[in-house]
Parts: C-alpha cells; structure tokens; sequence
C-alpha cells in the first residue's frame, strides 16, 4: 500500500485536488500519459505442487503469479537441489514459471528451486526478490539453511558464480565418487545459501564443476573443504528493517521476528591443486634463432633432441627456466637459424594414466614464425634505407659509411634517473651471452665535484624455483638476465659506463659504448612502516606491501612478530599476509587427498598512509576480523552486482507535483 499526503499549494484550484484523490490507492501502473508507475513486484498466489507440499510425485512445477512474469538466464540463476545431472527446463509463460525436473526424483527428499532474484514482472522489472520453492517427496519438508562465503585462498577474492554442497556422507571419498547431496551457487560477494536441509551434520565443499557431475573428478577442478564437520541448527532472532521517504529520509523502521539458522559463516578458501602431470603443451618458434618447448611440469632431466633435417650435434645451446618445465633452444649455427622447418624427434618423460613417469617419443615439424625470405626483405629494406642516408650526406660532403657497421647487442638497462637505495638496475640482453667482460664495466660515484670508482656486483638474476627457492646461476656464460648491485648512498649521483664488447653473445655480436647516469634519492623522500604482528607466536609469517592494484611492492618475512618496510614513497599502502608454514618463502595451495589446506592468507582491513619523512607504526591482529570482511574494497577486482531493486520512480513524480509521498513497501 501506497499513502499519498497532499498539500494543496495556493496555485492549486479545486479541478487539481479532484484529479488528485484519483491516486490515493495503491499505485498501479500509469497510462502513456505520465500516470503512476508500477511499484509492485510480482506475488506468487499459487502452484501445483504446493509450495512445501508433501508426498509429491509430479516432476512438472508450475508457479503463478498474480501478473506477467519473466525469469532473467534461469541457466545460471536458477539452482536446482538435490542437483539434476540432467539440466531442468525452465521457463517463463505468462502470468506462470513452469519448471520440468528430467532426472527421476529421490525417495524421501526434500527438492528445492532457488530462484534467487532472476524473477520480476514483465513490464517495470520489479524483481521478486530471493524467491525459493520447495517440495517433498516424503512425508515431511527440510528447512534448515547452512550459508557462508566462498573465497580465493591465496588472495582473499570473492569467488562467483563456484557450486558449493552438503554431503551426510562424511567419508572423504565422497566428494571424488558421488554427486553433492545438496547444493547452492556464490553470488558476487562470494555468498552461498544451500536450503532444504535436513537437521543432522554434513561435511561441506566447493567446486568449480568443469563437467557437470557435481563432483571433484579432475584436478584443474577450483576446490574449498573444510577439515571439521558443521552441524545444522537454528534459534529464534530479530530483524531490522528500514522504510525510506526517499534516498535521504527514514519513514520508519520496523523490527521482525525470524528464524536464525546456523551455520550462517561458514567460510571456504578456494584454491587450483598443484598440476603434477607432466606432459608437452607446445613447441614453439616464435623467433627464427630458437625454439622453446613448453611443458606442464618440471623435470630434471632435460627432453632429447634428434634432428631428422639437421645434426643435432652441438647444434644449440638448452636453457632450462628455474621450474625447469619451459626450455629454449638457441641454434649456434646460422644455417640452422635460417632453415625455416625443423624435423625432430622429441624423447621426454610423461606422466601415463597411472600417474607414473614414462617415456614418450614425439615426431613434429617446427616451423619459424619469422620465414627466411621475410627476414632477409626485411633486411634489405633496412640496407637500401641506410644506403640512401650515407649517399645523401656523401653528396652534402657530410662525413658518410661506406661499409654498414655490424648492430651491436642490445642491452635492456634499466636505470632510471631516481634509484631507490634498495633496488638494483637490471639488465638484459636478447641472445644468450657467450662472454661477459666485467673489467669493462664501471660505476663512479660523485663526492663534491669529483668522480670516484665506486664498487659494485654485476651477477645473473635470481628466481625460485618450483620449491621456492632463490636460484642464481654460478657463471655469467648463456645468460640473458643479469643486475647490478651497488653500495648505493642516498643523495648521491652515479654513472654507469660500459665499454665497447663489454658482452659478446653465442652469435658473435658484441655491445657497443653505454652510459647511464642516475642519483640515489635521499632518505628525506621516504617514509617508514613498523607492522607488529599479535596473534602470529610460533609462526613463519611473510609480510607483503600492496599498491590499489593488489600487486606486491615489497616482501619481508616477520622476525619476533616485527617487520620493516624501508624507504617507501609518499602514498597509500595496502598489507597482505600469509603463513609460510614449510618456510619456502613462496605461498603453496592445497591437496585434497593429503587433506592439505592452502597456507593461510589474511589482509590488513583497510588503506596505510605514508608521506615523506615519516615512521608509520600499525599494531594488526590478522584474526581479528572474518576473513570475509578483511580485504579492503578498494583493492577488491570482484565488484558487488548491483541488487535489483524497485526503481521507486514515484517518489520523484510526486515532488513534481508537489504531492509528499510516502510508501509503506510494496
């Protein structure tokens, strides 16, 4: 119902107030000339079965509504439990929804369809709001109701749209070997609702179903499980619910009693097992002067090569990433780099259907991505283009080449003009190096006015591994990815200076003059953050600083409960942390059958302030809150839907008209 207060304005004439009276009801919709909107929502007033009807034998649902009805994706919005292997059709018709379970029913349970708010009416969209229809194929109907949230393990992420289900089977096995006894689907916040259960105590999961059969049977499945079982139960409790005038004024607030059901937090960290299988994902050559084989997993032992149209004999150099599970192939011989097709037989370990590492021979073309004659067009046009340079400044009397000099090696240095006392300067390179000539290589720092030799470490970059462990070559021969690490001063300016064939890589090519100058900052450009951690006593707790984009800025691990972060910016930080419990430094996920949950991960509730010269200290307790509440919204990438609302438009169309309107919810 609708009430209308009007307040005859002194422009008003007794015609007004007559047309007005005309709308003290409960609004309908108008006509085309501006009347009253819609604000009412479709009701159901009945359905066969009944709704929470009993001994129920009939697989057709119709469900009526008191005007026309439609149902928004029923596909992915609807959710059917016990869950059908076979998908129901369902469908609007009319002023009814008409449902048709294809799978036979189950004696004695307790059906459920979840509409959620996929209903509204045909004409305003007025949503229906969280409608749920039930039925019985027994005697008595279920209605207890277990919820939570559903999140991303390693990053806290509401997780959408991920099947979560009850099994009363407790056994562990039953999540790899039978369907989900009762199911829902996370909305955007990465909330679940399962309803229709039976009082009693279940085991509880998630699952990213690939297949369709509502149960963990492939790895690259996303999973969540929790350890201890939950019990259903339920107790009485009172709601608030608030009545507005408009967006700004409360018309009143109304109190409800409802009934609590518990569990109402269960909380699932989702996580992608680690793939063990080995077998080959590609071999590619994107460049004609390698090519790279791609694997699923890591090996020690490296693949072998036969060339079926060449010799493989120190044919290339092989280098393995650090996981060991990518390797690139750089061909020496130039009549190689330029034979367009490579026939070969690859001879590497695979996992077969037991699980166990076996030979496998693979026979494949590799083709170049960049063709010889492309390479060589290219290569001209870039020749004749010099050609017409060096004549134009012969003609001028300009000094000219009359040979093409060699390109010298490129060199990716990244020294920016401000360094941070912390960092390094990478540099990179994009053929491996077959020497690297370390006399030819300086770094001189400014003291007043003078340049002085200043010491320095010029080293290949270190990665972790598959086991999370730092890696750092022990030679500077056939690498492409190298830094230099000075005893950097702040405030200080340096100079990076190379020589002429300070590299020479596997092709012969040599590098050419380098120069870089670059000043330190002073420490007056930054601030400093102290987290002292409560709650973390005995534990292995890596401390990660975040930009508004959830990216790692800086990684420290805890010692006694402390952390330093030196040398920030000015600017907003954000905090992420997770329990390295096998002390690896990298976080690990979860095994379902070793009963292994991913190591835990917890975020500071909220931004960190810094600005310049300032030491920020922060107390944080990382269990303080639910992990569903931690993760600060600005840096949530997984944005809430927009809930479907009554549009209220009739509230602006009676300010128009000078009418105060006030609506008791429709």
């Amino acid at each position: 119902m609708i009430i209308i207060n009007m307040k005859i304005k002194n422009k008003y004439t007794i015609l007004s107030l007559l047309a007005l009276t005309l709308f003290v009801s409960c609004a309908r919709m108008g006509n085309p000339d501006g009347g009253w909107f819609d604000e009412t929502p479709p009701k159901v007033i009945g359905a066969s079965p009944a709704d929470k009807g009993v001994d129920v034998k009939s697989r057709n649902v119709k469900i009526n509504f008191d005007e026309y009805v439609k149902i928004d994706n029923a596909t992915e919005n609807v959710i059917v439990s016990p869950p059908q292997l076979t998908s129901p059709e369902i469908k609007a018709a009319g002023k009814s929804i008409d449902v048709k379970l294809i799978d036979s029913l189950k004696a004695n349970t307790t059906y459920t369809i979840d509409f959620s708010d996929a209903i509204s009416d045909n004409n305003e969209g007025n949503p229906l709001g969280n409608f749920t229809y039930s039925f019985s194929t027994g005697v008595e109907i279920d209605t207890m109701e277990v919820s939570g949230y559903v999140l991303a393990a390693d990053n806290l992420e509401p997780v959408k749209g991920i099947l979560v289900g009850l099994y009363s089977n407790q056994a562990d096995s039953a999540f790899q070997k039978t369907p989900m006894l009762r199911v829902s689907r996370t909305d955007s916040r990465g909330h679940f609702i399962i309803k229709g259960v039976k009082k009693g105590s279940y085991r509880v999961y998630a699952l990213q179903d690939v297949d369709g059969n509502y149960m963990f049977s492939q790895k690259s499945e996303k999973i969540a499980f929790l350890h201890d079982l939950i019990t259903t139960s339920l107790k009485p409790d009172v709601k608030q619910d608030t009545l507005w005038t408009d967006s700004l004024h409360i018309a009143d607030i109304k109190r409800h009693d409802y009934t609590h059901f518990l569990p109402d937090d269960v909380t699932l960290p989702a996580f992608t097992e680690l793939q063990t299988d080995r077998y080959l994902l590609s071999v590619t050559r994107k460049e004609a002067n390698h090519f790279v084989t791609n694997f699923s997993y890591g090996n020690n032992e490296l693949p072998k090569i036969k060339g079926l149209n060449f010799n493989e004999k120190n044919a290339f150099i092989a280098i393995p990433n650090v996981k060991r599970d990518t390797i690139s192939y750089w061909l020496r011989d130039s009549s190689l780099v330029n034979q367009d097709t490579l026939r070969m037989e690859i001879n590497y370990l695979k996992t077969d259907s037991l699980g166990k590492l076996v030979v496998q021979n693979d026979t494949m073309e590799v083709l170049s991505k960049q063709p010889y004659e492309k390479r060589m067009n290219t290569a001209k046009k870039e020749f004749e283009k010099w050609q017409k340079v060096q004549e134009k400044a012969k003609k001028k009397g300009d000094p000219y080449q009359a040979v093409k000099p060699q390109e010298n090696i490129k060199l990716n240095v990244n020294a920016p003009t401000e360094l941070d006392p912390d960092k390094n300067i990478p540099i990179g390179v994009d053929a491996p190096l077959e020497k690297v000539d370390t006399s030819k290589i300086h770094l001189y720092t400014k003291i007043d006015t003078l340049w002085y030799k200043a010491k320095y470490a010029f080293r290949p970059l270190a990665h972790r591994d598959a086991n999370g462990k730092l890696v750092r070559s022990d030679t500077l021969k056939y690498g492409m990815d190298y830094e230099l690490v000075g005893e950097w001063r702040p405030g200080q300016e340096y100079s990076l200076e190379m020589d002429s064939m300070a590299f020479v890589d596997i092709y012969g090519n040599v590098s050419g003059k380098n120069k870089h100058g670059f000043k330190v900052k002073s420490n007056d450009e930054y601030s400093t953050l102290t987290i002292s951690l409560m709650g973390m006593d005995g534990k292995h707790c890596i401390l990660q600083l975040l930009d508004k984009s959830d990216n790692v800025m800086k990684e420290l691990v805890t010692e006694n409960g402390q952390a330093e972060f030196f040398y920030l910016a000015a600017g907003d930080y954000y905090l992420r942390m997770f329990v390295d419990r096998n002390n690896n430094g990298i976080w690990d996920t979860g095994d379902f059958v070793t009963d292994t949950q991913p190591e835990e991960v917890y975020y500071y509730p909220g931004k960190i302030e810094c600005k310049v010269k300032w030491d920020v200290r922060e107390s944080w307790n990382p269990t303080d809150k639910p992990l569903y509440l931690q993760k600060p919204r600005e840096i949530t990438k997984q944005k809430i839907d927009k809930q479907k609302t009554v549009k209220r438009r009739n509230t602006d169309r009676a300010k128009k008209m000078g009418i105060e309107y006030i609506s008791t919810g429709a």
